[in-house]
């Protein structure tokens, strides 16, 4: 699991780059990132796609807010970063 902010300096935004290894979550077929920044609704769950055996996502956040998120995995199991 990991995460990467990028800063941009025209910008009030911060991109930040989700990566889930796909072995921490085996056989799943959905995973979405749920947080406070779409308000914990599951509906609005980011979705991450299979890249090269990591679930990837990238968001634009504003800057100077805390952001708190957890994984949904196939929309019933949660996992922390």
């Amino acid at each position: 699991m990991s995460l990467k902010k990028q800063f941009f300096k025209t910008k009030d935004t911060c991109k930040v780059n989700f990566s889930l290894p796909e072995e921490a979550v085996p056989g799943s077929k959905k995973v979405t990132i749920v947080g406070d920044f779409n308000s914990w609704d599951q509906t609005l769950g980011i979705p991450m796609k299979l890249k090269g055996g990591q679930y990837v996502a990238a968001v634009d956040l504003p800057v100077g807010i805390e952001f708190q998120f957890r994984y949904l995995i196939d929309d019933n199991i949660w996992e922390n970063d």
